[in-house]
Formats: structure tokens, C-alpha cells, sequence
């Protein structure tokens, strides 16, 4: 069975949007580099989803295979591939009512005419005149993906798409053949495999959602039985994952917020009843991961996706044949997500060379020819992938920390849902540990300790914005995180609602803490990415935090231990009283001591939220731009 796909090794990689192309759906240079970067090591690579036709796109730049002219860039693209003793796999995905709607001309069709609950155009339920156009585009781009060169097609059969939207008893509200029992969901898809297998002569996988994580989808029982059923159709493998993107984003997207491995379970439960090969997904982004795959639950593949994207050679590090340091995927969706969405095209919190315009390849990262002796001081995110980028290029780097290295970013992981992000200050540390760096537990004061460097880099991050409220002289921030610090069964004031504000009162409530959370606007969370936004914020008010829009501080008094606060909210008058803390978030300001004190012949640099106030993802591209620059 290792062998049914014909496969070097077990690692596939999962299809990946990356938003790199121009419009008009060709393959880019930025594709070449970022599929080549990332094919050395693994038995196939699944290419992007590939639209059907122009008016069904899911983002403006996504890669087409609707027409002729597609096909000699996609023949450069695997065949360059190949070159690696890599296998190819062209997805197919019709989106059906989950088409874009802000693409002018896009069409929206369904099983039904009922929009997805958490927005999207109102398609037209498809009658037999729809459904055998949806034939003729499955079929046609399935007969130029094999002319293109794939080895073979994976058929997108769930995720809340075109034809898991038959499948689905959550959408599929018809009343003709093709609605109501299993038998007659199952139709329409089974149909369109059918269609594309007379076409072709390459294997299919189908990928599905192994359950749809909604009480009225469909669940792992009957996927199970369709696994069966797409087995006697002569389907190759499986891919199983989990959710539909109208409406279990998380589960779609495997975020953070939700527990890792439910998936692969769903995986074992279908391949316990099938003999064709199952490809286990979610999440795999270290080596523990893969050891549990493969020896609990015996996986005979293991798709990889976003933990590609952090570390191109991720894969060839669990295989033992690169020895640097795995760069983590955090599973925060911070670029991955929202710079696709943006229009960007592909980005990552943790790999700043992930980008449209250029995406650096490997080669880059020369050595430079005349290595110069640099301090940086601050041993946060921006500081620490600075010393790795100019180390890595020859430079001599120390590092000048007064406490420990991670700066802010040691409080992201305290937060109930946040985990996760717990694995890159360690990697960080890892790599620095890996290279010639010095690391001073030293706070610097005088420019004398800087003497003697040809550069100076100063990363020395940021503080808190205090509000000038009367009577506010007590007070915390996010160090409240730390489990020492961390109160119980007490009534909190929050003041500030961004994104540091909602991740103190997600961690205060599991406290059993009584949080009152208070904000001048109402855009509580910020630019919090948009699918932790909404689950903290609904987490919230499930555990009835207060949330205080509009609203003005105006003094703070302290009687017996206990706060009380004044308040106007919309001209109203308010009084908080038996307040037993209060914790400030109301914004950062850059600190940044030293570069007065500096001489001013000396070279100095100023990045991450030293020189302006951004987020994790900002400070890691400063210090990898200015690793490239010096």
C-alpha cells in the first residue's frame, strides 16, 4: 500500500493558495520559486487549487487551468518539478455558492439557492442544464491537467464547496434526485468523478471533509460510507480533512483555536474500513506529529500544508537530511490567511521570504564579501531574526538583552487559545545557538558599551501607552499573562480593547475572573486576525464579559482596597465600583533610549517597534529586510 501513488517518500504537499499570480491565472516566477523551494524532499506536491473558469474564482489571483493557454506555463512548472523525483497533482475545485462575490462576474450556483449564514452571494439552485456545464468544465480541465504534465488530480469533494454542498444535508435542500437520502446527495458528485475518469488516464484522489464539524452536515459516518463507494468508483486515495469554510472556518483552515488531530482521527476511522490509501492532513508541523501518525496511527500519507510554508525544508528535516532547526508554523493564519485575502498574495508570521514580490529563494542568502562586527541591542523577534539573517550571510553579531530573549512575544502564548505560538521563541533561540552569535544578558546604558562595532542595531521594542486618567497610579499590563500574576475569582477592569485587551480577558475569564472590558470605539479586538477575532470574542461573551463600547474614563478612586471608576459612555454617566484591579492595553509606544545617546558618525539601525509599532509579523520582516540589506 506505501507504494499504491507511486511516491518517493510519504510527504505530500497540501494545496495552498498563494494569491501569486497576476490576474490573469498564469503560473508566475514567484510560483516556480515557491513550488521548487519546497519540492526537493517530498513524493508529490498538490498545486494551488486551479479555477475552472474564470468567473469562479475565489481570489483574483489564483491559478486558472480553463483554457489552452494555461498549459505550456503549468508543463514548465512540473516538469521542473519532476526534475526532483517529484510527482505533481493538479487540484480541481468547483466553489459552487462559495465563489467570491467581490470578483465583478463571478457565478454562483448550488444545490441550493440559499447563501452561506456567514455571507456570500444568493446562488441559483443548478438544474440539468447547470449541471452538465459543471461536467464540461471538470472534464476539460481534467484533460488539460494530464496534457500539462500532472501525475494526477485530486477532485475537491468537501471543505463546503460545489459538491460537498450535494453532499451536505446542511445545503442541500433539494426535493428532485439529487436531494434528501445519502443515495441521492451522493449522486451529482459521483456523477462529475465519473465524467472526469472516462477523461483521463491519471489516478484520482478525492478529498473530503471527514465531517463537517455542524450538527445538521454531514458526519464521519457517512463519510465513511462514501469513502467506501468512491473505492468501488476507482478513486486512488482519500485526503481526508475536516469542515466547510462557509461555516467552520477554524476547522478549514486547522487555526490555532481548535484542537490538533481531530482530523487525523477521522483519517483512521475511514481507513479502518477501506483498502485504498488514506492521506492523513492537519496541522503537521513537527516531528512528534509525524512519529504519532506513523506509529499510532500507522498513516501511509502525510500531507503537509502551511508547515511548508513556514520552513521550505521542513520535510527534509524529519527525513534526517537538512540539520538546521525547524522553523515552527504557528497555525495563526496571520499571513497565510490575511495576506492572501488582502490581495498580498502568500505571507508568513515566522518566514518573511514568503512574499509576491520577489519571493527570495535560498540562493540569495550569499555570503557577504566584507563582514562587519554588529551590536544589536534587544533580543526580541525583530533583534533575534536580524542576528540570524546576518550571521547566516558572515557577519559577526552580539546580542545585547537586559532580560530574556522573545521580548512581548513571551505573553502571546498565555492566552487560552494560543498555544501554539509557544514553539518560536525556542526556535529562535535554537537557531542563534546554531550560529556564531553572542548573546550579552546585559542592559546597555552608556554608548561607551557600544564602542568598537561597525553598526549598531537597535531593537530595543516597545511599552505600554499609559492613559492620563486621574487617579490611575495602580495598574498592570500584559505581564498579567505570566501564571504567577495571573488573578482568580476577581471583578477586572479592562482598559483598551485591541488585540492585547481581548487576549488578557480570554486568559482572565479561565480564572473565573469577572472582566470588564472597556473601549473609546467598538471595534473590540481590532486588527486581531479575523478568525481569532471572532472566536475570542464569542468565547467571551459565553463567559458574560462585559464589553463597554464608546466609552470615556474620567477619574479613578480607591477606597478600601477597591477600585471605582467614573465613566461617561455615550454622555451617560457610569460608575464601576468593588473593582479589584485594573489592566491597561490601550496601545504601545516605541522605546527606543539609546539612539540619542549614540554618536552621530555611528551607523545605526532602528527596526521592529523601536522605530514603529507593529505586530509579530512586522517586527520578524524588519529584521530579516535589514539581515538582507547590511
Amino acid at each position: 500500500m506505501q507504494n499504491s501513488l507511486k511516491l518517493k517518500n510519504s510527504f505530500i504537499f497540501a494545496p495552498i493558495k498563494t494569491g501569486y499570480s497576476d490576474g490573469t491565472g498564469m503560473i508566475s516566477p514567484s510560483h516556480i520559486h515557491f513550488y521548487e523551494q519546497r519540492s526537493q524532499h517530498l513524493g508529490a506536491m498538490i498545486i494551488e487549487p486551479l479555477y475552472l473558469h474564470r468567473n469562479l474564482r475565489e481570489i483574483p489571483t489564483q491559478i486558472g487551468i480553463d483554457h489552452e493557454d494555461k498549459i505550456p506555463r503549468l508543463q514548465e512548472l512540473t516538469a521542473l518539478l519532476h526534475s526532483h523525483g517529484t510527482k505533481v497533482i493538479a487540484h480541481l475545485n468547483h466553489p459552487g455558492r462559495m465563489v467570491n462575490p467581490k470578483i465583478p462576474e463571478n457565478r454562483f450556483i448550488s444545490s441550493t439557492a440559499k447563501p452561506c449564514p456567514n455571507g456570500g452571494a444568493i446562488p441559483t439552485s443548478m438544474d440539468q442544464a447547470s449541471m452538465k456545464e459543471v461536467h464540461k468544465l471538470f472534464v476539460g480541465a481534467a484533460v488539460r491537467a494530464e496534457k500539462a504534465g500532472f501525475d494526477m488530480l485530486e477532485v475537491q469533494f468537501g471543505h463546503g464547496y460545489l459538491l460537498a454542498q450535494f453532499l451536505s444535508p446542511d445545503v442541500n435542500d433539494r426535493s428532485d434526485e439529487y436531494g434528501g437520502s445519502f443515495e441521492n446527495r451522493i449522486r451529482f458528485p459521483l456523477e462529475i468523478l465519473s465524467s472526469i475518469k472516462n477523461s483521463i488516464s491519471i489516478p484520482i484522489i478525492a478529498r473530503i471533509s471527514g465531517d463537517e464539524m455542524i450538527p445538521t452536515g454531514f458526519h464521519v459516518d457517512e463519510m465513511i460510507h462514501f469513502a467506501e463507494i468512491l473505492q468501488t468508483q476507482g478513486v486512488a486515495a482519500i485526503h481526508v480533512s475536516a469542515g466547510t469554510v462557509c461555516s467552520t472556518p477554524p476547522w478549514y483552515f486547522q487555526h490555532m483555536f481548535i484542537p490538533k488531530g481531530k482530523t487525523w482521527k477521522f483519517a483512521q476511522q475511514i481507513q479502518e474500513n477501506i483498502e485504498i490509501p488514506v492521506i492523513y492532513v492537519g496541522r503537521v508541523n513537527s516531528p512528534k506529529d509525524v512519529e504519532e501518525l506513523e506509529s499510532q496511527y500507522h498513516a501511509q500519507y502525510i500531507a503537509i500544508g502551511r508547515g511548508l510554508v513556514a520552513d521550505p525544508l521542513l520535510v527534509g528535516k524529519f527525513l534526517g537530511k537538512e540539520t538546521e532547526p525547524i522553523v515552527p508554523c504557528l497555525a495563526c493564519m496571520e499571513g497565510c490567511l490575511g495576506g492572501v485575502k488582502s490581495g498580498q498574495g502568500l505571507q508568513c508570521l515566522v518566514n518573511p521570504s514568503v512574499q509576491k514580490t520577489p519571493v527570495i529563494p535560498p540562493e540569495q542568502l550569499i555570503k557577504v564579501s566584507h563582514p562587519k562586527a554588529l551590536a544589536i541591542v534587544g533580543g526580541g523577534l525583530a533583534g533575534m531574526e536580524a542576528a540570524i539573517i546576518l550571521a547566516q550571510r558572515g557577519h559577526k553579531v552580539e546580542i545585547f538583552e537586559k532580560d530574556r530573549l522573545g521580548g512581548q512575544f513571551q505573553y502571546a502564548s498565555l492566552t487560552p487559545h494560543k498555544r501554539s505560538l509557544s514553539a518560536l521563541i525556542p526556535s529562535f533561540v535554537q537557531r542563534i545557538k546554531a550560529l556564531p552569535i553572542t548573546i550579552h544578558m546585559k542592559e546597555i546604558t552608556e554608548s561607551s558599551e557600544l564602542s568598537g562595532y561597525d553598526g549598531v542595531i537597535l531593537a530595543t521594542g516597545s511599552k505600554p501607552k499609559i492613559p492620563n486618567i486621574p487617579g490611575l497610579t495602580e495598574y498592570q499590563w500584559a505581564e498579567i499573562l505570566d501564571p504567577e500574576n495571573l488573578p482568580e475569582n476577581e471583578t477586572v477592569v479592562i482598559i483598551g480593547g485591541g488585540l492585547i485587551g481581548v487576549d488578557i480577558a480570554t486568559a482572565l475569564i479561565e480564572r473565573n475572573n469577572h472582566v470588564i472590558i472597556m473601549k473609546r470605539t467598538e471595534n473590540f479586538g481590532g486588527k486581531m486576525e479575523m478568525i481569532a477575532k471572532k472566536m475570542s470574542l464569542q468565547f467571551m461573551q459565553a463567559k458574560k464579559v462585559e464589553f463597554s463600547d464608546h466609552t470615556h474614563i474620567k477619574n479613578i478612586e480607591k477606597r478600601q482596597g477597591k477600585y471605582i471608576l467614573h465613566a461617561n459612555r455615550d454622555e451617560k454617566e457610569l460608575i464601576y465600583e468593588n473593582i479589584d484591579r485594573i489592566v491597561i492595553s490601550t496601545g504601545l509606544e516605541p522605546y527606543n533610549p539609546l539612539e540619542k545617546i549614540l554618536p552621530a558618525t555611528s551607523s545605526i539601525y532602528v527596526i521592529g517597534d523601536a522605530a514603529q509599532i507593529g505586530d509579530a509579523q512586522d517586527a520578524i520582516a524588519a529584521g530579516f529586510d535589514l539581515g538582507m540589506k547590511l
